[in-house]
This record gives C-alpha cells, structure tokens and sequence, in this order.
C-alpha cells in the first residue's frame, strides 16, 4: 500500500478557452481539495474566463493569444510547483471529485488515467474514433488501455514534462502522453470516472477539421511508439497475397504475374520501412534514457 499524498503536493491544472463556467470548477476543486494548487492557463480566451478563475482564487497564467489546448497544458506543467499535477478539462465534464480516487494512486503510479465509460460521448463519431484510438493503442503497447483520449489525469510533473517536447499543441496530448509512459515502462493505471454530460461550457472539438489529425496521429503513434507491430503484418499480408496470386497464375497461365512479383516487391518495402521506423523509435528512447 503507497502512502497518501498530501494535498499540498499537487497542483490542479485546467487548460481554459473561453470558458465563463471555469469559476464554477476552480472554486468546486477549491471546496473538495483544499490544501492543493489550482493553475488556470488561459489560452487567448476573448471572455471573462481569466477573471473569473482569478476571481475564485485560482493562479491565472494568459497566452496573449489562442495557441491550443496541448499548448496551454505544456504552459501547466512548466509553471506548476508541485511534485504532482491533475490535469481536467475546464468544461466541468470531469467531476472534481474523481479527482480524489486519481490522487491516492500517485504514490504507486506515475501516471493515472481516468477513463471514462465507452458511451460516456453523446456524438456517434467521436465514439467511433474513440473506440479506434483504444483498440489501436492496446496492440500497439500490448496492455489494454481504455480511454487513451480521456483529458483527465494525474501524474508526476517530472515523468509528465519528461515527454513535453513530443506533446501537440492540439488536443492529442493526452495520446501522446499515455503511449509514452508506456513505451518508457512507467506504471500506468486507468480508474474508472464519471462524465457530465451536460457541461458549463462547449465542446472545441471541430468534426472536420480534428477528423484529419484523428487520421495524422494514427499515423503518428504507429510510427512513434511500435511500428513493426503495424508494418510486419501488412508485409506479410503483401507476400501472402503475392504468393497465392503467383501460384494462381503460374497454374492457369504457366507463369507467374508481374501483379504477384510487384506485391512481393511492396511487401519487401514495407518490410523495410518498418525496420527502419522500429530503429529511429529505439533510438528516441535511447536519447532519452542517456
């Protein structure tokens, strides 16, 4: 059993944009842990957000203009004086009070992710994208991890600005962040949070826009994190497909098709180019370990 971490360690940080109802949250957070930090980082906000998160007794720290909330969460992390950090979203989705059962893990973990209920989202495509992030990221780091997006979390403000660098100034971050605590053998726990559906404010999510760097971050995280688990099978899925379209035609035709030689040929390719992303991963991790 780890030992409980004194409220005075840990500093609340709530990444804000034109969020009015952010007075409302840092005085709740107030309420319920009122021996801890709470940094509001104001990200460009053209509201009253700064005013009132001061107004309720938070530290206010302002970008002079929108830079994303990845950004404004990096700004937490570099300005917090604590050895722990909690990391919600201004909104009000995540209910201060879960906070409580993320903290009294710190002591074992380092980094202690709530995750949220599979139909915790209303919006069926943000589900969807969802779903695809955890099932993605659970083959990747081969432990099944249940919210990979989820904003709320807590950790220790060194290992979490140990992988600052990586993070987006989008709203990735918390993908980012999660895979790395992985990929660098941290210890990683997921506890189960609530979500209110009904927030003080909206959500930035923009379908079309956040729907392409849903499909660059994939990307990213294939590339990043373990990318022979995603290129070796689709080289094997080339060779096979070459091999049984080589025997076909050389059955039928007496030869084999030049269609069969160019699958063989991309899945030698492909082979190759995840080789060498394995090798730039490794050595990533090596550069940060030295």
């Amino acid at each position: 059993m780890s030992a409980a971490v004194a409220p005075e360690r840990v500093t609340f940080v709530l990444p804000t944009f034109n969020e009015e109802g952010v007075g409302e949250v840092v005085g709740e957070i107030r309420r319920l842990h009122p021996g801890s930090a709470v940094l509001v980082v104001d990200d460009g906000s053209s509201d009253r957000s700064a005013e009132l998160a001061a107004a309720a007794g938070a530290r206010v720290i302002r970008h002079p203009y929108n830079k994303g909330n990845g950004a404004a969460v990096k700004t937490g992390l570099r300005n917090a004086a604590s050895e722990f950090v909690v990391l919600l979203d201004a909104d009000g989705q995540h209910p201060p009070q879960d906070a409580a059962r993320l903290i009294e893990k710190l002591g074992e973990y380092d980094l202690v992710i709530g995750a949220r209920a599979a139909g915790a989202e209303t919006q069926w495509g943000r589900r969807v994208a969802n779903s695809v992030f955890n099932g993605l990221a659970s083959y990747l780091a081969g432990l099944p991890i249940p919210d990979l997006t989820s904003g709320f979390r807590a950790g220790r403000r060194d290992r979490l600005l140990e992988f600052v660098h990586l993070y987006p100034n989008g709203f990735s971050y918390p993908t980012t962040s999660t895979l790395s605590f992985v990929r660098a053998g941290y210890d990683v726990a997921f506890v189960p949070v609530t979500t209110r559906l009904r927030r003080r404010g909206r959500s930035k999510i923009r379908p079309l826009q956040d729907g392409v760097g849903f499909l660059l971050i994939i990307l990213k995280l294939i590339t990043l994190y373990n990318p022979l688990k995603f290129f070796l099978p689709l080289a094997a899925a080339f060779a096979a497909l070459g091999a049984a379209y080589g025997t076909l035609s050389f059955l039928v035709r007496g030869r084999i098709a030049n269609g069969a030689v160019l699958a063989w040929i991309t899945a030698m390719f492909v082979f190759l180019i995840g080789l060498i992303s394995e090798q730039i991963s490794a050595l990533r991790s090596e550069r940060r370990d030295s």
